[in-house]
């Protein structure tokens, strides 16, 4: 199985900032989602890449916007 080259991490906050520095570590590129309410997040701007999820949907129900992440995902080019 070939090793992943990039990651889609479908979190916010803290918790991604730490797997982007992981995967910085690791030599991996990252692949961020962020709601409207987090545009100005942090995570969006440490990510390699960064897409809009969830529009007109509040910052909870945009993260659970399963099919716009996998969508994301696969326009990234995520592993």
């Amino acid at each position: 199985m070939p090793e992943f080259q990039k990651i889609l991490i479908a979190n916010r906050g803290e918790i991604a900032i730490r797997i982007m520095r992981a995967a910085n570590e690791m030599g991996k590129k990252t692949v961020a989602v962020f709601a409207e309410e987090d545009k100005l997040g942090l995570h969006r701007f440490k990510a390699d890449e960064a897409y809009r999820i969830g529009e007109g949907l509040g910052p909870v129900q945009a993260y659970l916007s399963i099919e716009e992440i996998i969508r994301d995902a696969k326009a990234s080019g995520g592993d």
